[in-house]
């Protein structure tokens, strides 16, 4: 059966063919995005007769909860597996009012970043915009009915702007008043640096936020990190960011995980310095969360703190971000790369 969620132009036209009125699409959003209905035959203010059709023509939910994990800080991550068998990440971050959810965009990442479980095997394909609006609802009724999702995150598994097609249809839905009505000033795109991606967002006038996943400060090093920055380069990552800043005036977000003796030694924070020092930007530096398999290591507190202070010193606008959920494998794919090693052990 077709997902609900997969287009709202497919719902209006099945309820013309149902002679319904075109309003019953607006109520079955509301049901599906606001109260939180499971099923459709929850949504009691739609004629019964339309209910039992509307179930035995689409489908609400495509996907299954394969794990739940929870820490301490109240960060819950979720394994979804999908329609086809595979399985992507997703998690609900709590932080004071906030309610951020991090959603993936793809199953697996070809960006090869060597230090991120998500792309380790590689890319099997992109989600589909149902299956993206999926892992936000899911989510969503993680929450009690007294709280909303305040703030989205696409900074999962997979490289968002290789999926537009895909991710802004979902996205919409997500700003929409009939959606989940969250302000595109709270919506973060997080991506490795395609400029095409990044002047194709300005193209369309998107509001959302944007982040850059630097991770080095010269070419050579980034080469080596992420290695799809061999065909592009730093200075034409920055030049599409600075363009989408003249054209959206939304503050630009650099992202830099930091690698024991790898990107966190003095001279990378100088270079970070000379970098960014005049760009309206703000460095959201990430001790990284270490990965089993993979050889890199977070930085100890004291070339963290060195760090932090050449950077200040430098007038660069920094956070270091507070470790969450490290006790639930939070860091991106680290969750789905266990439990395919279990399933292999199991065969």
């Amino acid at each position: 059966m077709p997902h609900i969620l997969e287009s709202q132009s497919a719902l209006t036209t099945w309820l013309a063919g149902q002679q319904a009125p075109a309003f019953r699409a607006q109520q079955i959003q509301r049901w599906l995005f606001q109260s939180r209905a499971a099923a459709f035959a929850e949504m009691s203010d739609l004629p019964q007769s339309l209910r039992e059709s509307a179930a035995a023509e689409f489908d609400i939910w495509t996907t299954t909860t394969a794990a739940h994990q929870k820490s301490k800080d109240g960060t819950e991550k979720l394994l979804l597996s999908l329609s086809d068998g595979k399985a992507v990440e997703c998690v609900l971050l709590r932080d004071a009012a906030r309610r951020t959810i991090c959603i993936s965009s793809q199953v697996g990442c070809a960006m090869g970043c060597v230090f991120c479980a998500s792309g380790l095997d590689g890319v099997d394909r992109n989600l589909t915009t149902g299956e993206i609006i999926e892992q936000m609802l899911v989510l969503q009724r993680l929450l009690p009915e007294d709280e909303r999702l305040s703030h989205i995150v696409v900074m999962g598994m997979g490289e968002p702007l290789a999926n537009l097609d895909n991710l802004l249809p979902a996205l919409d839905v997500a700003t929409s008043k009939d959606g989940l009505g969250i302000s595109a000033r709270r919506i973060t795109i997080s991506t490795v640096g395609l400029p095409t991606g990044i002047h194709q967002l300005a193209e369309l006038k998107t509001r959302f936020q944007l982040a850059v996943s630097l991770h080095a400060p010269n070419d050579e090093l980034r080469n080596e990190l992420v290695p799809v920055n061999k065909k592009i380069g730093i200075q034409a990552i920055l030049a599409a960011a600075d363009h989408y800043f003249d054209v959206s005036s939304r503050r630009l977000t650099f992202e830099y995980v930091l690698l024991d003796q790898i990107n966190d030694q003095i001279v990378h924070a100088q270079q970070l310095v000379r970098l960014l020092q005049h760009r309206n930007a703000l460095l959201n530096v990430i001790p990284y969360n270490q990965v089993a398999g993979l050889p890199y290591k977070r930085p100890s507190q004291n070339s963290i703190m060195r760090f932090r202070d050449i950077l200040e010193a430098g007038n660069i606008n920094v956070q270091f971000r507070q470790l969450k959920g490290n006790e639930i494998d939070a860091a991106c794919g680290q969750l789905r790369r266990k439990s395919v090693e279990i399933q292999q052990i199991g065969d």
